[in-house]
Formats: C-alpha cells, sequence, structure tokens
C-alpha cells in the first residue's frame, strides 16, 4: 500500500514544457550573468544571491510541477500550500537576487546592448516601472489579485480550465513581484519611499491577508463545490480541509509579512538605515504652539475629579463593597460559576477590564484597590511599627506566590467553584490588613500582592506613567513632599521618589505623590511604552533591573505563565489535565519556571560566548529576560479580552437572580444568554500577539546592540527563537476551540 502511495505520488509529478524550459532559461541567463558581474563588483553580487535567485525559481517549479499541484483539485489546504509558494516565498528569494543587472548582462552582448538597452531605457518605459512597483499601487494590486482569486466563482473556473488555472498563478506570481519589490529594494532600483514606509506597508497587508484566512478558517461552510464532491484522499472532511487551509494561510502568511516588517522596523529604528538628506537652508521658523506631553491629570473634568483629595477612597469604597457582595453570593448563592457573581465578575469581567485599562493607560486596578481599603482601616487598630525584613526586600516571594497561585488555579479549577473565589478574596482582605498592620509602608503591595505583581510587570507596557512634569522644579525642591509626605498628605509609601522613579515598576497610581507635592509638578504623562525596559541608569526603590534576578524571574513566570494559562482551556490541554492530574501539575509548574529559567540561563551564556561580551551572564540574563514583558502582556490581554467579550452579557442574569431572592424584582434570570464572540476576536487576539512579539523582539534587539558589539545578530538570535517559540504556542492557542469561562456554554470553536 506505501509503495502504491509512493508511486501515484511520483507519478503525479508533471512537465510543462513552456514553464519548465522558461524557467531553466532564467537560471541560465541569470548564472552568466551573475559570473560576469561578479567579477566587476563581488560585494554587489557574492554567492548568496545567486543561491537564493536559483532557490527562488526552484520554488516556482515545485509549485506549478510538484504533486501540490496534481493534489490541488482535491485539497483546498494543498492548493494554499502552493498559493502561498508562488506569493510569499518564491517572489522575494527571487528578487534578493537583484536579478535585474544579471538577466541583462546574461543576454548576448549585441541583443542586450542593441535590442533590449534601448527599449529599456525609454523614459516612458522608466516611469511605466517606477509606477508598477510603486507601494501605492504595488500593495493594492496584490491584495486585489488575492481577494478576486479567492471568490468562489473565480476559484472555480480556474479550478474548471487548466488554462485559467495557469493564468491565476501567473497574476499570483506576478503581483507579488510587484508587491515584494519595494520590501526587497533589489539592487540597484530606488526607494520611491522613505524604508520606512515598508513597515506599514507590510502590515496593511498582513489585515487583509488575516481577514481573508480567518474567513476562510471559521466559515462553517465549503465554499468551492470543487472541494465538497472531491474524493477524500486524507482524513479531512472537506470543512475541515477549508479550516486547514485557512490556518495556512494565516499563520505562515503573517509569519511572511511580519518577519520582513520586524527586521525592517529594528534596523529604521537602529539607525542603520537612516537616509541621508541634503541640507536644507535655514529659514526663519514660524511660530507654533509649544505644549507638553499628554498628561492625564490636566484634562478639564477627568483631570479635576483625580485630584481630588477624596478621590481614590471613594472609588476603592464602591470596590470594596462590590467584592463584599462577591464574597456574599460565593459563599451563599448557587454553587455553578456562571450562575454566581463569584464566578462572573473575578474571573470573566474584574481580569478584562483590568487588563484593558492597562493597555489603553495604566495600573488603574491598584489606584482603585479595595484590599489597600481595608487595609487602611485596619491601621486604625493595627498602627504598623516595624520594617519589612531586609532578607526579604525582593520579589522572591511574591514569585514563589505567584506560582502556587497558578498551579492551584489549574489544579483545583478554581473559576469554578464560587466558594473557593469568595475565600481568595476573603484570605487577601486579611493578608493586606494582617501585613501592613504589622510592617510599615505598602509591604503587602510591594513584596507580596500577587496581583500587584501582575499589574506591576504589565503596566511596564502602558502609555501612562506617574511621573514629573518639569525636572528642574524638582532641582531645586528641599523637601521631598512626593517622598516623605506632609502634615496634610502622606508621601510614597513604595518609596518611589519622583525625580528618579522611572517605570511604572512598583507603582500603584496612588497618587499620594501627586497630592503631597507643593509644586503640582506631578503627573500621568504620556510615555513611549515599554521605554524603561532599556533604561540602564538606577530607578528609585527599584535599582538596575540587571542587578534583580528577581524582577527577572517574576517577567519571565508571568510570560510564560500567561501562554500555559490560555493553555488551559484548550480541550487537548483539559483532556491531558483530566487523565494525568498530578502530572499535568507538575509539567505546569516546571513550564512556568525551570523552562524560563533554563532557556534564559542558556541564552544569556550562548550570547556572550558570541559576542565575546565582557558582562557577565547574569546581568545580561537579568536586563534581557525583563524585556519578554510585552509579549507575556500581548499574551494575558489576548486570553482575558476572549473571556471578556465572549461573557459580556453574563452579569445580567446573575443580577436577574440577585435581584429576584431579595425581592427587589419578579423577573425570571434568563440564563440563555449569547455569546459576545463574534468571528473577528481571534484575528484581533493575533494582532494583539503580533504587536507584542514584535515589540519584544525590538526590544531585544536593541539590547543586543548595547551590550554586543560582536557579532549582534547572532547574540540576538537565541532570545529570539524563545520569543518566536512563545509566539507560535499563542497562535495555535488562538486557533483551538477554547473553553468559555463564566458563561452556562461549555465552548466556543475558535
Amino acid at each position: 500500500m506505501e509503495d502504491s502511495q509512493a508511486a501515484l505520488i511520483l507519478a503525479s509529478w508533471s512537465f510543462e514544457p513552456v514553464p519548465a524550459f522558461g524557467l531553466l532559461f532564467a537560471a541560465i541567463v541569470y548564472w552568466r550573468g551573475w559570473s560576469r558581474v561578479r567579477r566587476l563588483a563581488p560585494e554587489r553580487f557574492p554567492e548568496w544571491r545567486l543561491a537564493s535567485f536559483i532557490i527562488g525559481l526552484i520554488v516556482v517549479y515545485i509549485a506549478l510541477a510538484s504533486p501540490l499541484d496534481a493534489f490541488a483539485s482535491w485539497l483546498l489546504s494543498v492548493h494554499m500550500v502552493q498559493h502561498l509558494l508562488l506569493t510569499m516565498v518564491a517572489p522575494p528569494l527571487i528578487l534578493q537576487g537583484a536579478p535585474f543587472l544579471p538577466m541583462l548582462s546574461g543576454l548576448p552582448r549585441g541583443f542586450a546592448r542593441h535590442g533590449l538597452g534601448p527599449f529599456l531605457s525609454e523614459p516612458r518605459l522608466k516611469k511605466i516601472g517606477t509606477f508598477l512597483v510603486h507601494p501605492f499601487f504595488a500593495g493594492p494590486l496584490f491584495m486585489l489579485s488575492n481577494v478576486i482569486w479567492h471568490l468562489p466563482a473565480f476559484y472555480e473556473l480556474a479550478l474548471g480550465s487548466g488554462t485559467i488555472h495557469q493564468v491565476e498563478h501567473l497574476c499570483f506570481l506576478g503581483t507579488a513581484l510587484l508587491f515584494w519589490w519595494p520590501v526587497v529594494q533589489p539592487w540597484p532600483s530606488r526607494p520611491a519611499l522613505p524604508r520606512w514606509v515598508a513597515v506599514p506597508y507590510l502590515l496593511v497587508v498582513d489585515l487583509q491577508n488575516t481577514a481573508l484566512s480567518g474567513f476562510f478558517t471559521f466559515y462553517g461552510l465549503v465554499l468551492y463545490p470543487t472541494y465538497a464532491s472531491a474524493p477524500r484522499i486524507s482524513s479531512l472532511s472537506a470543512i475541515d480541509d477549508q479550516t486547514f487551509a485557512g490556518t495556512i494561510m494565516w499563520v505562515p502568511g503573517s509569519i511572511a509579512f511580519l518577519l520582513p516588517a520586524a527586521i525592517i522596523a529594528i534596523k529604521c529604528l537602529s539607525g542603520s538605515q537612516l537616509v541621508r538628506r541634503r541640507p536644507i537652508a535655514k529659514k526663519t521658523p514660524l511660530p507654533v504652539l509649544q505644549c507638553g506631553p499628554f498628561d492625564l491629570l490636566r484634562l478639564p473634568v477627568v483631570g479635576a475629579i483625580m485630584r481630588w483629595r477624596h478621590f481614590r477612597i471613594s472609588l476603592q469604597a464602591l470596590f470594596f463593597g462590590l467584592a463584599m457582595f462577591v464574597v456574599w453570593d460565593g459563599f451563599f448563592g448557587p454553587q455553578v460559576a456562571a450562575m454566581n457573581l463569584a464566578g462572573v465578575l473575578p474571573w470573566t469581567h474584574w481580569r478584562g477590564l483590568t487588563v484593558l485599562a492597562l493597555l489603553v493607560a495604566g495600573n488603574l486596578f491598584c489606584m482603585a484597590c479595595p484590599f489597600t481599603f481595608a487595609r487602611d482601616l485596619g491601621r486604625r487598630i493595627f498602627p504598623a511599627t516595624h520594617r519589612w525584613p531586609r532578607a526579604l526586600r525582593s520579589k522572591w516571594l511574591a514569585v514563589a506566590l505567584l506560582v502556587g497561585f497558578f498551579g492551584a488555579y489549574e489544579f483545583f479549577d478554581l473559576w469554578e467553584t464560587p466558594w473557593w473565589t469568595a475565600w481568595i478574596i476573603i484570605s487577601y482582605f486579611v493578608a493586606a490588613v494582617l501585613v501592613d498592620g504589622f510592617f510599615k509602608g505598602a509591604s503587602f503591595c510591594k513584596y507580596i500582592c500577587p496581583i500587584g505583581q501582575f499589574h506591576f510587570v504589565s503596566s511596564l507596557a502602558s502609555p501612562l506613567e506617574v511621573r514629573v512634569r518639569d525636572a528642574d522644579i524638582c532641582s531645586s525642591c528641599r523637601t521631598h513632599d512626593c517622598l516623605r509626605g506632609n502634615e496634610i498628605q502622606r508621601g510614597c509609601e513604595l518609596h518611589l521618589f519622583q525625580p528618579s522613579k522611572s517605570g511604572n515598576m512598583d507603582c500603584t497610581f496612588c497618587l499620594d505623590c501627586v497630592k503631597a507635592c507643593p509644586s503640582e509638578n506631578v503627573g500621568i504623562l504620556a510615555v513611549a511604552p515599554g521605554s524603561d525596559l532599556l533604561h540602564e541608569g538606577k530607578r528609585s526603590a527599584v535599582g538596575e533591573y540587571s542587578r534583580r534576578p528577581d524582577i527577572a524571574a517574576l517577567i519571565l513566570v508571568m510570560t510564560f505563565a500567561a501562554f500555559a494559562n490560555a493553555a488551559g482551556m484548550v480541550p487537548a490541554v483539559l483532556e491531558f489535565e483530566k487523565k494525568h492530574g498530578l502530572t499535568s501539575w507538575i509539567l505546569l509548574v516546571g513550564f512556568i519556571t525551570v523552562l524560563p529559567a533554563a532557556s534564559a540561563s542558556i541564552c544569556a551564556w550562548a550570547s556572550g560566548k558570541i559576542s565575546a561580551s565582557k558582562t557577565p551572564w547574569r546581568p545580561t540574563l537579568c536586563g534581557m529576560a525583563v524585556l519578554f514583558a510585552p509579549l507575556g502582556f500581548s499574551m494575558w490581554v489576548a486570553h482575558f479580552s476572549f473571556h471578556f467579550l465572549t461573557g459580556l452579557f453574563t452579569p445580567w442574569p446573575v443580577f436577574q437572580r440577585l435581584l429576584r431572592e431579595i425581592g427587589l424584582s419578579s423577573s425570571v434570570p434568563d440564563w440563555n444568554i449569547p455569546a459576545g464572540a463574534f468571528a473577528g476576536l481571534p484575528a484581533i487576539e493575533i494582532i494583539l500577539l503580533n504587536v507584542g512579539c514584535l515589540f519584544t523582539l525590538w526590544l531585544l534587539w536593541k539590547k543586543t546592540l548595547s551590550i554586543s558589539s560582536r557579532h549582534p545578530l547572532f547574540a540576538f538570535l537565541p532570545w529570539a527563537l524563545i520569543a518566536c517559540g512563545l509566539y507560535a504556542i499563542g497562535i495555535w492557542i488562538i486557533l483551538q476551540p477554547m473553553e468559555m469561562r463564566g458563561t452556562l456554554l461549555l465552548a466556543l470553536a475558535g
């Protein structure tokens, strides 16, 4: 049987004279011309250009003549691979060979000089060529070709006619060559636009590819009748084959667009692609309105409310009351997660809203934290008189608690039991009151609270930061009220001195420093997200990241836990957990502790060896590990936003039940709440993950350049491998059916 299948596959290779001899002729002409121009400009035409061009031609031949073409009429997934080779693999390889000059030089000299040369030098032809490869034309043309040929009418037409099928392939290859031209920019062509334009150019096309592939993946019906009636030569049904085809188009396609976008962005941001400009004559500058960065506290209404002395305590009291309702319902309400406030609000809505707040603003939950509200009330009974032990002034205790929480969350399915959720909330209140009732400052927030550590790490990628408005004003300050406080307002309990503070680590957005500053020189200012991660200097009460292995461990645990926690809702993983309870728990703990520690240590050692850096491996590990925060945060946002959006309306019947139980309403709860998910949700999740991965890769590259003067690319690759590996896991998770928590529905595809 296996021999007959192998013979069938070998026999399915076809030989079409026109493409076969055409590609062979192109290879010979290019090789001949490359040999000539290499003697004149060896630095312009190294061996890899010849290899790239030849491999590109081979890929085209494989797409057109291999079994891919034979099986394309039976399996849509195979047909999709064929299209990817023609649009995303072969064209950039061919263009990397800089084929213009070698192809021209490879032709007979008389024909090239007197026949083709004058034709190519025609000004009108040059203008046409420049227009065809301009991003504003090539990009839309490529997207239009991709969409039109995948419409059922045109797709079926191509499947039914060999000639039209060849025209389709020619359109794909031709428009792809035009599309990739501005990206590769083969020598000696000149860019029509600045180099950085290639980044949004690729991202826009990736969005179109994501939308189209998402439609293939999640559309519930077979799009093309030919595949519905085709004989099944594999175990895939027609709809499964279509879903698989969409996945092939989605994931490898996105990588094909995002990888060059990341490389170009890294080069541009690192200064290696700076464009030389002609000196411009100085002109008298026009008067402009001078304005500083965006400051949330200076907004007309919002700023006044947030600066109000009792704003935070009012917000905390509101959340404290809501927490008490959740606890009461968790203890005395129905012990079904989807019918109880303790099963709906904390695990679905609170987590979703907090990550969205972190994404668009900053650490707003710690600002409204109900646990510190209870702590402040408790201090009237337990006045703190002791200092937190010096040996515990690190994040190691919080890291251990986080690992324990993640393990317990999966092992005991905490979200499923409202009773457990209520006890967790009560435990938080008790711990906050006891710890901060015995120790001075905000020791619970800084050294213990797992929720606080999550928000500290996630807020490193937030766009807002509590910081000084004018450093010159602080330089003349002698009272340091933002740190020490005064008769009216206490200072920062986490010992963050604003003039030397950088980033959001350990900042609870309590605004005590804002209210204590006599010069009103502290605000909530807009910053470049993640900019603090590359900051080399010391930070107030935090120090240097390269000397904080505890913070490095915290961020690595948070990053790897983001993917492990999301995977815990995939049916295959859930089934494994049910069969291998303790073993699965050990694997989870190992994935979020041993694996990141081992992989980061190996990468730090390898980077040091490759770059011959004099920096010890431990500071390298710590400095690079913190840069994974954006990637982990993007996975948390994608994961929690999924639950938030799919369970968006679930609190309504729960509140109906509560009102009915206390006699304020007679309406019967409607538990048939529709899911809030929509077809584009996985695409949004993937976009979030793409941004997080690219951001982390850029940070890793910038950091590598600062510590590795020798072979920075090779020193960067081990760290990039970890980031890309986690990214691939995240894509796999997003494309799986995922359990919907907080609803009575069991699962949602995709």
